[in-house]
């Protein structure tokens, strides 16, 4: 009974592809074959290239960064991003987290990692929103590494505005406020920082200084994607 009521469904409400709304297959999930194929890819952790480390020189220390997808506008990066944060597609983070988590179970450097820790939403744009964008991200990035993920460690206490549609000067320049808490649970511990998309890098920079204030704190960084 309950896999006809799922047929009935799929049939009255189809799924729909992410990248470019055409309707999935019974054996697709989020992404159609097509536009997985597609979807440009970072993937420094497979090229060893430091492209995204290289944003943090001089800035922050980073052990190891990467990102899973290039964010192009009007690209299926951003309409997979978009349909995450804005449409209540929710289910596409864990998608990305699945998908890069098998990649960096796989590499040594990655494997170090303690724990994984998202970049916070402030309390009410997460109430407004429903949840936070890269739980499900990060949950599935830890899952695939086998180590703990810590949500309540890292907290956004002051708001700030999308970053989406701002200039990179602009973005630089906005203030972002973290603090920690539970600061024990972080002293001499290798963190995988994750988010969903990294541009000036001034967020995730913000975030590692905080973490890094406490003792023997590593930093690692992997988001979903980057915009170059």
């Amino acid at each position: 009974m309950i896999k006809i009521l799922h047929s009935l469904l799929d049939i009255i409400f189809p799924k729909i592809c992410n990248g470019c709304d055409h309707t999935l297959s019974a054996h697709e999930k989020i992404m159609c074959t097509s536009c997985r194929h597609q979807v440009p890819m970072a993937g420094f952790h497979k090229t060893n290239a430091d492209t995204l480390k290289k944003i943090f020189y001089g800035r922050t220390d980073i052990e190891e960064a990467t990102a899973l997808l290039t964010f192009q506008k009007k690209g299926i990066t951003q309409k997979l991003l978009h349909n995450l944060k804005y449409k209540k597609q929710e289910e596409v983070s864990a998608f990305l987290g699945i998908w890069l988590g098998a990649e960096l179970a796989e590499i040594a450097a990655y494997k170090k990692a303690d724990m994984v820790i998202p970049v916070p939403l402030h309390k009410d744009k997460k109430r407004k929103r429903g949840y936070n964008q890269v739980s499900g991200f990060g949950k599935a990035l830890a899952a695939a590494l086998e180590i703990p993920y810590v949500d309540d460690v890292l907290i956004k206490v002051s708001k700030t505005d999308t970053q989406v549609f701002k200039g990179r000067l602009k973005r630089i320049q906005d203030p972002q406020v973290f603090m920690v808490s539970k600061a024990h649970l972080i002293e001499n511990m290798h963190i995988l920082l994750v988010d969903d998309i990294v541009t000036t890098g001034a967020t995730l920079e913000n975030c590692a200084e905080k973490l890094c204030q406490h003792e023997n704190v590593k930093i690692s960084i992997a988001t979903m994607a980057i915009s170059l």
